[in-house]
């Protein structure tokens, strides 16, 4: 009696994937790739990041690359999209629109800190390493989306006399800078990154932009 099924077409290659922990079917490989990519880009940025190191890091043979993407640009956007998807999922699902400014301010800065909590190395792709010269027409779009609604948002709280009476990308770049600024610092070890940290700076951010 043997613990698990064992099929003999393939024993070989299924004994050597246990014990070398290599993905073994299409999608797992895939995955690995696009694993290694993310934490490769998040080290080193686009330009320091090569297929090879990507190969290497995703354990699987050199042309499986090439089976799943066709070029390193291809793979960052597919990485970028994801993530970039990710987020705006978070933020817009059930989104309270008729609610005052101030809880939707406190809302979306929550949702950001639920994923930068759970997500950092995510977030720290996205967010710390500039990505213009490579995203290509579809990651750009969705970029365009998500500032697009982040400015709505803003001038209708302005309308309303709920912040300050400034370009809204001004204000959006206080806001982001501010929320990056201390992501990167819990990264560093820097300060504790942590929901109290994150929720706590909200409230001054709310007082920097607010009228």
């Amino acid at each position: 009696m043997t613990l698990f099924p064992v099929d003999k077409r393939h024993n070989r290659t299924n004994i050597h994937s246990i014990v070398s922990g290599r993905p073994t079917d299409t999608r797992n490989r895939e995955e690995a790739i696009l694993k290694a990519a993310l934490e490769l880009f998040g080290e080193r940025g686009f330009y320091g990041t090569t297929v090879p190191s990507v190969v290497e890091r995703a354990e699987i043979a050199a042309g499986t690359f090439y089976h799943y993407f066709e070029s390193k640009e291809q793979l960052v956007n597919v990485v970028y999209r994801r993530w970039k998807s990710e987020v705006a999922r978070l933020i817009l699902t059930d989104f309270p629109a008729d609610h005052p400014p101030r809880e939707q301010f406190r809302v979306t800065w929550e949702r950001m800190t639920e994923f930068a909590l759970a997500h950092p190395k995510e977030l720290a792709f996205l967010e710390l390493h500039q990505h213009g010269s490579y995203l290509d027409s579809e990651s750009q779009a969705i970029e365009n989306q998500t500032l697009d609604f982040g400015v709505m948002m803003l001038q209708r709280a302005q309308a309303a006399q709920a912040l300050k009476p400034m370009d809204p990308a001004v204000l959006m770049a206080i806001v982001n800078g501010a929320f990056i600024g201390i992501v990167r610092q819990g990264i560093e070890k820097r300060v504790a990154l942590t929901r109290e940290t994150l929720m706590a700076a909200e409230v001054c951010c709310w007082e920097a932009i607010r009228a």
